[in-house]
């Protein structure tokens, strides 16, 4: 007998890229010792800063730069990372606005 697992429908953790998500997770760790844990939250103009930082990475790997020179982490990493910075808020403020499961009325 074969066993069974219900788990249509959630997330799919095991699509993501290993070498692509340690890479961006060496950039959040170089910022986290440059700056401190969740610096980029108290960044003031963070949306317009993480925007042109995420373009300068784009634009630096399209002109064929691959690594950073500060930082020897991949331009695309740390353009995803701008872009996670960018999106975060946006997707807790939106979780916030939701009813929590407990109150939901079936």
């Amino acid at each position: 007998m074969e066993g069974k697992k219900h788990d249509e429908g959630k997330p799919r953790w095991d699509l993501l890229h290993p070498l692509s998500l340690t890479e961006y997770v060496k950039v959040m760790t170089h910022g986290a010792k440059k700056y401190a844990d969740d610096n980029w939250r108290t960044v003031p103009n963070a949306r317009r800063r993480y925007f042109a930082a995420a373009m300068r990475h784009m634009i630096a790997w399209w002109s064929g730069e691959q690594y950073d020179q500060q930082t020897g982490c991949h331009h695309l990493a740390h353009a995803i990372c701008d872009v996670a910075i960018l999106m975060e808020p946006e997707l807790e403020a939106a979780r916030a606005k939701e009813v929590p499961r407990a109150a939901r009325k079936i």
